[in-house]
């Protein structure tokens, strides 16, 4: 039972404000009409904004969406009605967010209000990819099947992005990894071997006086380094802050050796499963095209990508208008759309090209950690023996320093 707060006018045209307890929000307006009441508004008490169920009890997980979306598309294909099987997956749900806010969608499902609409009201839960699946869903009559595109989709994305971090992982931690040696060289074993050159006295090599310089430097300055290293960071993010400053840097990125050519390919599997989605869902191709546009990541190639919406509104296909931007669709993905297109099958091929170039993706990243492991571990080989045999050069001629 939950309590409700409603403003309702009664026989008389008097606005009549007050509470009242029921199971949820259709029952709370059925007991109103009961009363010969005609409810204006009727909203939970401890309802707020919603923003509020998730800082009240926190947010509610991926993991625990994705499990909604397939249960509740299972229910529905199995003939359950939809607001009881919302009802059901509130019930079931085991914590207090999800259980929260699927009966608030539960209420406001109740209530009149559609499914697309309800979960509009709850972006930090629900894209706007999300929502305009479900809309072309409830519109279609077939909300069951986009439900489960959607639990496929969101699988076969976190699987997608799950392989690329764990891809950079080893590289990020072989530089830590010889940034933290050279540190620990430069500021507490080039010291040491320092005080017992100055004891012997005479000329040190050229090497060995760069590194017992350069040792001295972060020693001594070590503050002004951090200090630089945080207003560079910080410079870094505001320029990532502002549109032109985040274009600059991604274009810079995609314009790298390997791994711009991984970021375009990442982009290209995004932006081609997510529209082959929403067109297979029955979402027009100018709004799937928009809606896909937000899965690129780079703001360089979604730029591109606005350009393409704009002719394709106005009257191009799809793959003439994809053409001008080569870094993100190579030649071969524009002839496959356009066949695609000519024979009626444009969402199946855009999925299939997602497929293909997910595994095309997965190689290139494999070739690039094969690549990228050992030029770090060159570069680290080449400075840790740079620091190295600059400390033992002189102990080669510690007989004639001792004279």
């Amino acid at each position: 039972m939950a309590t409700f707060t409603y403003k309702a006018i009664d026989d008389d045209g008097r606005e009549v404000a007050d509470k009242l307890v029921a199971p949820d929000r259709a029952a709370a307006i059925e007991q109103l009409f009961g009363k010969n009441l005609n409810p204006v508004s009727v909203e939970r008490a401890e309802e707020a904004p919603p923003q509020g169920v998730f800082a009240r009890f926190g947010n509610v997980s991926k993991r625990e969406i994705d499990t909604f979306t397939r249960q509740l598309g299972n229910l529905l294909a199995a003939g359950v009605p939809m607001s009881r099987a919302l009802g059901i997956l509130s019930r079931e749900a085991s914590r207090v967010a999800s259980k929260k806010l699927w009966a608030v969608v539960h209420d406001q499902v109740a209530g009149g209000m559609s499914l697309a609409d309800a979960l509009s009201l709850h972006p930090r839960a629900f894209s706007p990819i999300y929502v305009a699946m479900v809309r072309a869903g409830e519109t279609g009559g077939f909300l069951d099947i986009v439900l489960e595109q959607i639990a496929t989709f969101r699988a076969r994305e976190a699987d997608l992005k799950g392989r690329v971090k764990a891809a950079l992982v080893y590289p990020i931690i072989l530089a830590v990894l010889a940034a933290g040696i050279m540190i620990f060289l430069l500021t507490f074993f080039i010291p040491r071997f320092s005080q017992m050159f100055a004891e012997f006295g005479g000329s040190l090599p050229a090497l060995t006086r760069y590194i017992v310089a350069a040792s001295e430097i972060l020693v001594t300055y070590w503050f002004v380094l951090v200090l630089v290293l945080a207003l560079l960071a910080f410079a870094i993010q505001r320029m990532l802050a502002s549109d032109e400053g985040r274009r600059s840097m991604e274009g810079l990125v995609l314009r790298l050796p390997l791994f711009g050519t991984g970021m375009a390919r990442f982009a290209l599997v995004r932006f081609c499963r997510m529209l082959g989605t929403l067109v297979g869902a029955g979402v027009p191709l100018i709004a799937s095209l928009r809606v896909a546009k937000e899965a690129i990541g780079n703001q360089v190639l979604a730029d591109a990508v606005t350009d393409a919406t704009e002719r394709v509104q106005k009257g191009q296909p799809l793959a003439r208008s994809l053409e001008t931007c080569c870094l993100l669709f190579p030649a071969s993905v524009i002839e496959m759309v356009s066949v695609a297109e000519e024979s009626g099958r444009l969402d199946p091929e855009l999925v299939r090209l997602a497929g293909a170039y997910e595994d095309e993706l997965d190689r290139h990243l494999k070739m690039m950690v094969t690549l990228v492991e050992p030029a770090l571990l060159f570069l680290m080989a080449v400075l840790v023996g740079t620091v190295v045999i600059g400390m033992l050069l002189p102990i080669f001629n510690l007989q004639e320093l001792i004279r």
